[in-house]
């Protein structure tokens, strides 16, 4: 029982993660009202936890927010949707719109996929990584490297770019990846994208 309700946490916080792999599409239609829609979705969350905190329900918020919430957030600040936004913002303000459109999918779909992989059908625990699966990280490889290639049709640079976002997403970063992945995926992939053989 307990399992399943971990699972079905799992599912419903990492729909939250793949649905952001709508920004891109929002970004390049509307650029600047989405990133006043992130900058606005950070401020009214955090202020909705810290009432939570205090105490004060939050009508649908606070009940999204314990519904996805994992155990060790419990009785604390649940930091993921602000570094998932966060990491998303920091991208798009500062990356090139390719670059930032891969980070944020690897985010979305790759972070997303190793979580319900590794959820699902997670067997292989990789030592020292807070209980990530091989099959997760498979999991992510797999997602990144598949939209990476749909953006930039050259398989070298979407094989590197996946490799490095699954190393980045299997370190026991916490909510911390959401931060890191959108960032150090586009800065890398732009970074090598301008080497023809890759």
């Amino acid at each position: 029982m307990k399992v399943r309700i971990s699972l079905i946490k799992e599912i419903f916080r990492k729909s939250i993660h793949l649905c952001s792999g709508f920004v891109p599409l929002l970004l390049f239609y509307a650029f600047w009202p989405t990133i006043i829609l992130l900058i606005c979705a950070i401020i009214f969350y955090s202020i909705c936890e810290f009432l939570r905190l205090k105490g004060h329900v939050v009508p649908l918020i606070s009940v999204i927010t314990e519904t996805a919430a994992r155990k060790r957030d419990e009785d604390r600040f649940v930091l993921g949707p602000v570094t998932l936004a966060l990491g998303i913002l920091i991208a798009a303000l500062y990356l090139p719109f390719e670059h930032a459109e891969v980070g944020i999918f690897a985010l979305a779909f790759g972070d997303g996929c190793a979580s319900l992989v590794g959820k699902m059908i997670g067997r292989v625990k990789i030592p020292h990584m807070g209980g990530k699966t091989l099959e997760g990280c498979l999991g992510c490889f797999t997602a990144v490297f598949l939209t990476t290639l749909a953006v930039s049709h050259r398989p070298l640079l979407s094989l590197l770019t996946a490799l490095l976002t699954m190393l980045i997403e299997v370190l026991p970063l916490f909510d911390f990846d959401n931060l890191l992945i959108p960032i150090c995926t586009g800065l890398f992939y732009g970074y090598i994208s301008g080497f023809p053989f890759f």
